[in-house]
This record gives C-alpha cells, sequence and structure tokens, in this order.
C-alpha cells in the first residue's frame, strides 16, 4: 500500500493551494484519513481528519479555512487551504488508516509534501 501526495509548492500569504493524496495497492478498506504537518524544529502535529463517513476534525488553528474531503470510489483526500499563513510553512503528509483484509488495519503515511508560504 502507498500513499503519494501532490500539490504542496510556493504560496504568497493568504493565497490558497490544495493537497492531494492517493492510496494504491492492496486495499480493502479505508478508515479515516488525515493530514498532518512538520515544520522545521517543530513536532509533527494533526490538520484534519476525515472518516469514512465523512465526519471531519479540525486542529483550531485551521478552522474556517482548511476543508478536508475525500472519495473513497478513488480512495484520494484532498486539503484545501485557503488564507494560508507564513508559520504554515511545513512538510505535509498524507495519513490512513487502511485495512489490507478484513481482519488487519495498519497506519500509512505518505512521504511527505512541502508548503511554503513567502510573505
Amino acid at each position: 500500500v502507498q500513499l503519494v501526495e501532490s500539490g504542496g509548492g510556493l504560496v504568497r500569504a493568504r493565497g490558497s493551494l490544495k493537497l492531494s493524496c492517493a492510496a494504491s495497492g492492496s486495499i480493502f478498506r479505508i478508515n479515516d484519513m488525515g493530514w498532518y504537518r512538520q515544520a522545521p524544529g517543530k513536532q509533527r502535529e494533526l490538520v484534519a481528519q476525515i472518516t469514512s463517513g465523512g465526519s471531519t476534525n479540525y486542529a483550531d488553528s485551521v478552522k474556517g479555512r482548511f476543508t478536508i474531503s475525500r472519495d473513497n470510489g478513488k480512495n484520494t483526500v484532498d486539503l484545501q487551504m485557503i488564507c494560508l499563513k507564513t508559520e504554515e510553512k511545513a512538510v505535509y503528509y498524507c495519513n490512513a488508516y487502511i485495512q489490507v483484509n478484513p481482519d488487519y488495519e495498519f497506519e500509512y503515511w505518505g512521504q511527505g509534501t512541502q508548503v511554503t508560504v513567502s510573505s
């Protein structure tokens, strides 16, 4: 199973960016999916999560500006980000809990995509 992110890059402060993540491989079912980020010198932190049923959870700092969504048919999860701040420069990671069969679930991470927000 692999998670592959795309969509990172350079954006000006108050700009927008959309991240996408696609899961592939031997997948029985994908449960929770999410996005985390890690800034230099800081711990990795949760940005947003979404359940297979579409329930969402956001970090307080991104509420109202970021939107997480998923397409269960395509095994993808997106993160739409608006009004980006310079302090949100980080490597953004896709995360998913994936069942490879009815009995086993594993946590997977993408390789990360860099988001740089300039002033």
